[in-house]
């Protein structure tokens, strides 16, 4: 590789598809997608925008799933190849202050490890969204935390290291319907309960990103800088289509920008991406890496429906968006 990755640990057994004869693409798409369907628990509506990481020598996650009463909430899951799961059919009970748990509605999930145990992050529903934040050991008890932000908020992805001793996190100041704006914003955190230091770190540059623009998959460190794979949006005359790119940030400074794509990686183009609950969406959620060969697999939610997967090499990444800046 090229490109040094930092901090990545060995994982052989990541899902893994070769890019497609004749495709120069850098991103290419599972042949067997979606590879979480809609129906896959029991009175689930739909799985999509979820967050995996590795476990134990195989895989975990978060995900959401909207039931056929359509409440938004998240569940637990385990996978031995990353591919084929196992879902809790019960939503996630968090433990915690009785204030802060109480359930409006929770989505949108990622999941970080951080020196000694897995944080949860999601769209939490307080008097409106805001960022949720919890943690687990083992996949089967969660405690959550204070929420990070007061309302409106949204996309809240945490840094996997503290960054000069502080947590870090990205999120997208909203508002409580649809959110025709957005940028992405950094906070920092002394005990991931009490976040300031805020700073803009990117906004609505690019004709496919030009409504607003949110923080995807855990970010990545590597000798580039933190590439963050973050999603866009476009007002059409037919709504919102959402598309994902990658970016460089500083490794001591991740509110500056090295190197910005301006293409997208990718839009929404196969049915399974274009017809659902919500037509014409791609919104990557997370990211599992080698660190031996690189290879990256990506987990992304398809017309707020079903779950998709997309591969590339980060060399290959880091690359294409140093070329397209």
């Amino acid at each position: 590789m090229s490109v040094k990755l930092i901090n990545m640990p060995s994982l052989p057994n990541i899902p893994w598809e070769e890019r497609p004869a004749g495709s120069s693409h850098v991103l290419w798409r599972y042949s067997k997608n979606p590879v979480i369907k809609r129906d896959e628990m029991p009175h689930s509506n739909s799985i999509f925008n979820s967050a995996v990481v590795p476990y134990q020598g195989h895989f975990a996650g978060v995900f959401r799933a909207d039931n056929t009463s359509r409440v938004m909430d998240i569940h637990s899951g385990l996978s031995e190849d990353g591919l084929k799961w196992t879902f809790d059919p019960d939503p996630i009970v968090f433990q915690g202050d009785p204030e802060v748990t109480a359930f409006q509605y929770r989505y949108d999930p990622r999941v970080c490890w951080i020196e000694d145990r897995y944080y949860v992050t999601w769209c939490n529903g307080y008097h409106g969204p805001t960022i949720g934040v919890g943690y687990t050991y083992d996949f089967k008890t969660f405690y959550q935390m204070e929420n990070a932000y007061l309302p409106f908020n949204r996309n809240g992805v945490l840094f996997p290291r503290r960054i000069n001793g502080k947590y870090v996190m990205f999120s997208r100041p909203s508002d409580n319907g649809h959110t025709p704006f957005g940028d992405i914003y950094v906070s920092q955190s002394p005990d991931m309960e009490h976040w300031g230091f805020h700073r803009w770190v990117m906004g609505t540059s690019f004709p496919w990103c030009s409504t607003k623009i949110g923080a995807g998959p855990i970010p990545i460190e590597t000798s580039e800088g933190w590439l963050l794979i973050y999603h866009g949006v476009l007002t059409s005359c037919n709504g919102y289509v959402y598309s994902y790119s990658a970016a460089l940030l500083d490794i001591d400074k991740p509110w500056k920008v090295i190197a910005r794509a301006k293409p997208y990686l990718m839009s929404p183009q196969m049915i399974y991406e274009q017809v659902g609950d919500v037509q014409n969406v791609t919104f990557p959620c997370a990211a599992l890496v080698d660190g031996d060969t690189g290879r990256m697999a990506i987990y992304y939610g398809a017309a707020d429906t079903v779950t998709g997967l997309a591969f590339t090499h980060v060399d290959e990444l880091v690359d294409w968006v140093k070329e397209n800046a």
